[in-house]
């Protein structure tokens, strides 16, 4: 379901201005919930976006009628500071920037690693870490994200 969503609604969001990071389905209380994580460079997104957001998307939810005549719930969510780094794209807004780096199984040791996302290709991720790099293989990688810090 999620392409045919995504070609219907996708003309309208990027039209606004945003662009859809992910297409949720879940079930909740017995009722179908389908949110759509959005997000709009570089100043993100606020209340009032998903709401505008919402109400433009809702009309071609009906339409569709993604879930042959069931109710479900409509939702849009930002994606939040440490939404995972998904697309290439994802990864070339955050070059120069701290990530951490999570992996299934450790290596050498180490199962979580820190440090400035300097490159990312079909095969590897390359980080920044001190004084040095390291490069782990993407097929070693659970989730990218950037890394949050408060003072």
């Amino acid at each position: 379901m999620n392409n045919t969503v995504y070609e219907a609604v996708n003309p309208t969001v990027v039209s606004l201005g945003y662009e859809i990071v992910d297409i949720v389905e879940r079930s909740e209380y017995g009722q179908k919930v389908i949110t759509f994580v959005v997000d709009k460079v570089p100043d993100g997104v606020s209340l009032d976006d998903c709401e505008r957001l919402h109400y433009a998307i809702e009309p071609i939810m009906d339409e569709l009628d993604p879930t042959g005549g069931k109710p479900y719930v409509l939702e849009v969510s930002s994606p939040g500071l440490d939404r995972p780094l998904k697309t290439q794209r994802d990864f070339e807004r955050n070059y120069g920037k701290e990530v951490e780096v999570r992996l299934y199984a450790p290596l050498k040791g180490v199962k979580s690693y820190e440090g400035v996302l300097l490159e990312r290709t079909d095969g590897y991720v390359l980080l920044g870490r001190g004084s040095g790099e390291t490069k782990i293989e993407n097929t070693r990688i659970a989730v990218v994200r950037p890394l949050v810090k408060f003072d």
